[in-house]
């Protein structure tokens, strides 16, 4: 098991340090502008070693799942291609929503048609939430790997959703990639090409998991990205500004842009509040008692809501943002 970690881990950074080379070569960097919330020029798609990961971990123990695999691959690609170039947004809708109806196919054949449209706007959702909430140093890869440990200790009492060489694959590579990201200045950030990826995966193993296990809450496991952005889109659209356009009005931006905090305190704060979401959704799966998640989910939202608003305003939030 041991050689099976370390393996992984130098060849992961092997291919990370061959892509830094790549990028460099073909300028495949993210520069600072207005919205960023980095002040110097920095490698994107460092994440791409996360489907490959999860390729490899499909590949040894799922190696028939061919929609699954050539689904995540669609997915990386086109993700891959925006983060070096550009991908009309009409174009990547559609390619997504093909990968999005494959996971479903997979996992749903018995769902009704109108479930069926609820969970595909929902898991569609989600990965753009996931891709839209990667936008500080940290906090894609500490709350991918407070995911994917919650879902690995759920797995030791339910088996056949997560296997272990994918769980082995993926951790590690989380790890390295932590190595050049959790940092006051950033080596490389992950780019659509990680955090679509990685939300893709996740999505597909909480809808296997809820389907083994008769248990819908699972999803919680990732609440507070979930919350964020609900929250954000309301406020959005009280201040009557388009959806699609660009903006770094997410509380995570505010804390880090704007509050003073530095983005590994806003992104380790992100990823505790939710580990502590999915052991009260773990207690009550194992307890029969979904008052205790729900209650742990209401608390969080009303925090979070005084929280903005005393920091922010009503004002900006709802009327006019300016930000500093």
């Amino acid at each position: 098991m041991w050689l099976s970690y370390l393996f992984f881990f130098i060849i992961w950074f092997v291919i990370e340090w061959f892509y830094f080379g790549i990028a460099k070569r073909f300028s495949i960097v993210d520069k600072p502008n207005a919205r960023s919330s980095h002040d110097i020029v920095t490698i994107r798609g460092g994440g791409i070693i996360f489907p490959v990961a999860i390729l490899v971990g499909l590949l040894y123990e799922q190696p028939t799942q061919w929609i699954l695999i050539a689904s995540l691959l669609l997915i990386a690609i086109l993700s891959f291609i925006d983060d070096t170039s550009h991908v009309d947004s009409k174009i990547r809708l559609v390619l997504q929503s093909v990968a999005v109806g494959s996971i479903l196919y997979l996992v749903t054949p018995q769902f009704s048609l109108l479930l069926l449209l609820f969970l595909f706007i929902l898991i569609t959702g989600v990965i753009n939430a996931y891709n839209f909430m990667d936008g500080i140093n940290g906090i894609t890869v500490l709350y991918s790997l407070v995911t994917l440990g919650s879902m690995y200790w759920v797995q030791q009492s339910i088996p056949a959703f997560l296997s272990d060489y994918l769980f082995i694959a993926l951790l590690t590579a989380l790890l390295v990639f932590s190595f050049f990201n959790v940092r006051k200045k950033a080596a490389c950030f992950s780019g659509d090409v990680g955090s679509v990826s990685l939300a893709f995966i996740f999505c597909f193993l909480l809808l296997k998991m809820s389907i083994v296990t008769d248990f819908g809450w699972w999803i919680l496991f990732l609440g507070v990205y979930g919350v964020d952005t609900v929250f954000t889109i309301v406020c959005r659209i009280f201040r009557k500004e388009p959806l699609m356009q660009a903006h770094r009005s997410h509380f995570y931006q505010y804390l880090a842009n704007e509050a003073g905090w530095t983005h590994i305190q806003v992104s380790i704060l992100f990823a505790i509040v939710q580990l502590v979401l999915n052991i009260s959704v773990v207690y009550s799966y194992t307890t029969g008692q979904i008052w205790v998640s729900l209650a742990a989910l209401f608390a969080f939202v009303i925090i979070y809501t005084i929280f903005r608003l005393r920091l922010e305003g009503h004002k900006r939030l709802f009327v006019t943002y300016n930000p500093d």
